[in-house]
């Protein structure tokens, strides 16, 4: 079997990490509904409460700030793959060394990569 050509390596990564930017934003979602449920139940003093709510509220918050840093960046490394792709996909058309279905991967990926990184 061949190499994945330059082109379709371009195209995978910026798939990846749209995939990638894509859990963290669920990720942060999935933590600020717990913050937000554990911040609920400490202000109607649920019973169910164990003694350590407020260190776990602590954590959570302190987690979902690292889960926020990290999508800058992120960011540039997408803006980045995107730039890659975006002279690969150039130099296979001149070219002309990729298949239709090659390039129409690579195009999806690209303007996935786009939209995600404010470049449309």
């Amino acid at each position: 079997m061949a190499p994945p050509s330059a082109l379709t390596i371009a195209a995978q990564s910026v798939q990846r990490l749209v995939k990638e930017e894509s859990y963290y934003h669920k990720e942060q979602a999935q933590q600020e509904e717990r913050i937000k449920k554990l911040q609920d139940a400490i202000e109607a003093k649920s019973a169910d409460l164990d003694s350590n709510a407020e260190y776990v509220l602590k954590q959570e918050q302190t987690a979902l700030e690292e889960t926020k840093k990290v999508f800058d960046p992120l960011v540039e490394r997408i803006v980045k793959s995107v730039q890659t792709l975006e002279e690969q996909i150039a130099i296979s058309e001149s070219e002309g060394t990729a298949s239709e279905e090659e390039l129409h991967k690579a195009k999806e990926a690209l303007a996935a990569g786009q939209k995600v990184s404010g470049l449309e």
